[in-house]
This record gives C-alpha cells, sequence and structure tokens, in this order.
C-alpha cells in the first residue's frame, strides 16, 4: 500500500515519497509533507533553475541558491523565475 501525506505544495492527500531525499532536517520534511507529484514538479523546475543561474552544486554557493529555490518551492510562496527567463518557445 502506498504511503499517503498531506502534501504542502498541493494542498490534498497524494501518495508520498519511498525515500528522504536529503540526509537533513529540510528532507524529513519534503519526506512527512510532500507528495510524488509535487517532488516532479520540483524536479523539472529545478532543470531550469541549475541552468538559468547556471550553478554548479558542487559548490557552497551553488548549493546554498539550490535549496533556498527548494525550500521556496515547497514551504514558502513557490519560487521565483530567475532574472530575464524567458520560457522556451512552444513548437
Amino acid at each position: 500500500m502506498a504511503r499517503m501525506v498531506q502534501c504542502v505544495k498541493l494542498g490534498e492527500e497524494l501518495e508520498g515519497l519511498e525515500f528522504v531525499p536529503f540526509p537533513n532536517e529540510l528532507g524529513q520534511r519534503i519526506y512527512d509533507g510532500i507528495s510524488k507529484q509535487a517532488w516532479q514538479m520540483w524536479i523539472d523546475f529545478s532543470v531550469m533553475v541549475i541552468n538559468e543561474y547556471r550553478l554548479n552544486l558542487a559548490t557552497a554557493e551553488g548549493q546554498e541558491v539550490y535549496d533556498k529555490n527548494l525550500e521556496e518551492f515547497f514551504f514558502g510562496d513557490g519560487a521565483e523565475m530567475p532574472p530575464g527567463y524567458k520560457p522556451p518557445k512552444s513548437k
């Protein structure tokens, strides 16, 4: 049986993650209150964040920007689009 959570991001009871995504307090908060569906939304959004900010996640600075956006995406008002971001043109 799937583990259900009250998803903080989507505001409804949905299937939860099968794993704690990070070995820290934020990872536990995500595991406890974020659904698989919302996590996939973050994965898609995070690709844009990494590319637009040109983040190097091996550096403390890159990880700090990534973590700030992740926390804002799930537990804040939603992450902002990077300055100057232009969505890809649909074909």
